[in-house]
């Protein structure tokens, strides 16, 4: 099933906010898909979600070699599942990975301190799955 952004429900924002681990799919340089765990944190109004790594992630440079290329995060839990897609960038900002370091906390714990933290977000613009 797929979501109408302005309008997810309760069930869809309440999966999107419990502590659930995804997977983000971005692609290597050969086009090859590279899947790895992260939290992801969803900002409904902003149709934002955010993704905290480290400069020299294999997901942190696939963005920045392909700013804008089209990622899907899926979180599942039994039988509940959910599919962010959009376009991802990423951003070393201190004032956007200060708020994306808020948001993870708030959703899982408060993260080890890194110098070379960034962000991934993903603009938003479909959810899919059965939540």
């Amino acid at each position: 099933m797929q979501f109408e952004l302005d309008n997810l429900s309760t069930d869809v924002i309440t999966f999107l906010t419990d502590r659930h681990l995804a997977t983000l799919t971005t692609t290597f340089p050969d086009d090859s898909l590279q899947v790895t765990p992260v939290g992801v944190t969803y900002e409904p109004e902003a149709r934002l979600a955010r993704i905290i790594t480290w400069a020299d992630s294999f997901k942190a440079r696939n963005i920045a070699r392909s700013p804008g290329q089209q990622v899907a995060v899926c979180q599942v839990d039994g039988g509940r599942w959910l599919t962010i897609y959009g376009s991802a960038t990423i951003t070393n900002d201190p004032d956007r990975v200060a708020e994306a370091v808020r948001r993870y906390a708030l959703r899982y714990r408060q993260p080890k301190e890194r110098d070379d933290r960034v962000v991934l977000e993903i603009a938003v613009d479909r959810i899919i799955g059965r939540a």
